[in-house]
């Protein structure tokens, strides 16, 4: 049916928009002959050069000999091949965009495509407008921006700075700042809670800047008492104190041209704030005990989880040293303000933990969903943890919800609980049988709940279109998802 309602309406098909600049390849990959000419006519249509295959091994074959954009892959009920095929794509070809298309439609379905590294969804039957629509939203991140897109395929190559995951809009934002950030020499504020992963962003700065191959120096500034913090941010001299047996140089000086992390920037003393703020201005120290001053060329990265604003109101943190650090400012989100991030980021630590122990772990869809909901007050540091503990404490290769930490089941419980007392009907005995319109209708309103509103995702992961979604919604008499009931 696809295949001929595409058919049958490409040779009337107009492009709405230009054709992709530069010219993409893309790759579609069926085992239905006329899912794949209809596919690679609409896409001829719109400027793509199309090659296609319905053999898994050719399609590998093809990956390797020509310049691959998109890949548009099938995913049928159950199988396996075509989820290790993504995978290996990107790994291999971190570069290109998988499009995945499946017929089954399930929540499980997509999370296992997007934790094999597809960038989009399609649920067949598709129309031609929405295959047009993700073919132009894959060309775009591709071509727009290359510099942010670079980093983002080193990012994935790279298995030190790998946690750095996300495609919600508040991680695409730090991506693109990340891309000019690095390339600089300036100061950089980089401001979230605990958990956000502040320390690999000042990483992703060094690594991927000019300096890179220069030492990359954290310091806790919350963890030394500030006379050691004076020894360790700007050296000393032999006999400068008790135990100074030789002269020491400090991590601004050491670290050359390359960069001095201050974690914690807001635990500082005023006093030692007064001494670095002089240290930044003059591009110079005076070690402990010492007569001259030395020369720094350090970058400075500096984070915090306080308010530093609120602080130099209240006089806590000089307002200049402020100002100097505050150069360019970068604010990562919590996890829970990024909750489309928890899949991503969840088969990241799962397909991490599944090779360190030699067997695969994956979630339940029961589990998936309390994650979903969880506040995560320690950000993605928690969520790493409490799929850690899952793994530690599984029976077998899937994680359940009594494997999670005991706040999660607690809370997978009580909604269970609510549940199942608005549950239509008496109390009984026997397994409660609902109307179909009714469970259809809790489908729709808890995937766009679970997903916050985003009613265009909870579509493609409920299996139908967003008008029909939207008409759905007409129906039940409810204009917001998110508030009416």
């Amino acid at each position: 049916m696809l295949a001929a309602a595409l058919q049958d309406r490409v040779m009337n098909f107009i492009p709405q928009s230009a054709a992709p600049a530069p010219r993409l390849h893309l790759l579609v990959v069926d085992t239905d002959a006329a899912v794949r000419s209809a596919c690679g006519e609409i896409a001829a249509s719109l400027g793509y050069a199309v090659e296609s295959t319905p053999d898994m091994d050719q399609a590998r074959s093809l990956l390797l000999g020509c310049a691959v954009d998109i890949l548009l892959l099938n995913l049928p009920f159950g199988s396996s091949r075509a989820l290790e095929l993504i995978s290996e794509v990107k790994l291999l070809y971190p570069q290109i965009a998988v499009i995945a298309m499946t017929a089954s439609g399930t929540v499980n379905a997509a999370v296992e495509a997007m934790r094999c590294g597809a960038s989009d969804y399609l649920t067949k039957p598709f129309a031609v407008d929405e295959l047009s629509t993700v073919l132009d939203r894959a060309a775009t991140s591709l071509t727009a921006d290359i510099s942010s897109r670079q980093l983002r395929e080193r990012l994935r190559l790279s298995q030190g700075l790998g946690a750095m995951i996300g495609r919600s809009p508040e991680m695409e934002k730090i991506y693109r700042i990340l891309s000019k950030v690095a390339q600089g020499t300036h100061p950089v504020l980089i401001l979230g809670e605990s958990g956000t992963g502040k320390e690999l962003v000042a990483r992703t700065i060094h690594a991927y800047g000019p300096c890179a191959h220069k030492p990359f120096l954290p310091v806790d500034c919350s963890s030394l008492v500030p006379t050691l913090m004076e020894s360790e941010l700007f050296g000393y001299v032999k006999g400068a104190f008790t135990g100074a047996n030789r002269s020491k140089d400090g991590l601004l000086v050491s670290a050359e041209d390359g960069t001095v992390f201050l974690d914690e920037i807001g635990e500082l003393s005023l006093d030692l704030q007064a001494k670095l703020l002089r240290a930044l201005q003059e591009k110079e120290v005076r070690p402990v005990g010492a007569t001259h001053r030395v020369p720094i060329r350090a970058r400075i990265v500096a984070a915090t989880n306080r308010d530093l604003a609120a602080m130099v109101e209240k006089g806590s943190f000089r307002k200049d040293l402020f100002y100097r650090l505050n150069v360019v400012n970068l604010r990562l989100p919590s996890l829970r303000d990024r909750r489309e991030d928890i899949p991503l980021l969840a088969a990241h630590f799962l397909d991490r933990i599944s090779r360190e122990h030699g067997s695969k772990y994956t979630l339940s869809d029961e589990a998936l969903r309390t994650m979903m909901r969880h506040e995560w007050p320690g950000n993605v540091r928690e969520l790493e943890n409490a799929i850690e503990r899952a793994c530690a404490l599984s029976s077998g290769p899937v994680l359940h919800l009594g494997d999670l930490p005991t706040q999660l089941q607690q809370e997978g419980l009580a909604a269970h609980r609510t549940a199942a007392s608005t549950a239509d009907g008496p109390a009984s005995d026997e397994p409660a049988v609902k109307p179909l319109a009714d469970l259809e209708r809790a489908a729709i309103l808890g995937a766009i709940r679970a997903l916050h509103g985003d009613k265009l995702q909870a579509a493609k992961l409920l299996g139908i279109g967003k008008t029909t979604l939207y008409r759905k919604l007409k129906e039940y008499g409810i204009a917001d998802p998110m508030l009416d009931e």
